[in-house]
């Protein structure tokens, strides 16, 4: 089942899906998930979202600077059985970029293990011996000479913090606009992280129904 959005409302996110058990909603770029550190941070998707629905709790996050889907749970026992399914690799999730340059082939697996890069944190880097086992499906949607750049389709076998974005500088295409990973003339093609999480599929932890949500990219 696809669902299309309920509304795109002027709270800061836009709702996608909403019943008694969870939400859908499309987070915008340049919002963090969940509160940071400093009065400052304090602004997030899922404050913004529990103006509206009290009882809503984070399930997984996205990066500060990517846009797109996100589930919340509502309530504990849904929030419970949402972190199993995405622990156990139940939820299908796809993401949209737009790269540097276009990869030798036109579809391929990175497997490389990555760790947090502690003197310069939040940056995280492959490492062979002490990274975490990392994978990510990419297929290259269509290239644009005009800029060097290609969109790819993105699908995350595990979900490690910045996987996608390491993974694609690892592969020699940075994705546009990445202030931590692409190199200065990279960042300046484009005005924000062109990363977006455009679906998410899963089967409804309480109906058993199968769940597909798409959101495509503002890019």
């Amino acid at each position: 089942m696809s669902v299309a959005p309920l509304s795109a409302d002027t709270s800061g996110f836009t709702l996608i899906h909403a019943d008694r058990s969870l939400l859908v909603v499309a987070k915008p770029h340049r919002v963090l998930s969940v509160p940071g550190r400093g009065e400052d941070k304090q602004d997030c998707l899922i404050r913004r979202v529990q103006v509206e629905f009290p009882d809503a709790l984070i399930v997984h996050r996205l990066d500060y600077d990517t846009s797109g889907l996100l589930v919340l749970a509502r309530g504990a026992d849904m929030h419970r059985r949402l972190s199993i399914l995405f622990q156990e690799r139940q939820v299908a999730k796809r993401y949209i970029a737009v790269v540097a340059g276009r990869p030798a082939e036109d579809a391929g697996i990175v497997d490389l293990p990555l760790i947090v890069d502690w003197p310069n944190r939040p940056r995280h880097i492959v490492d062979p011996v002490n990274g975490k086992p990392s994978l990510t499906r990419y297929r290259v949607v269509s290239h644009d000479s005009s800029n060097d750049s290609s969109r790819v389709e993105l699908i995350p076998e595990t979900g490690r913090t910045h996987q996608l974005r390491v993974h694609m500088q690892a592969l020699g295409h940075a994705i546009l606009g990445d202030p931590l990973y692409a190199d200065a003339d990279n960042q300046a093609k484009a005005d924000r992280l062109l990363l977006h999480a455009e679906s998410l599929a899963f089967t409804h932890p309480h109906t058993n129904k199968a769940l597909a949500f798409h959101c495509p990219p503002g890019f």
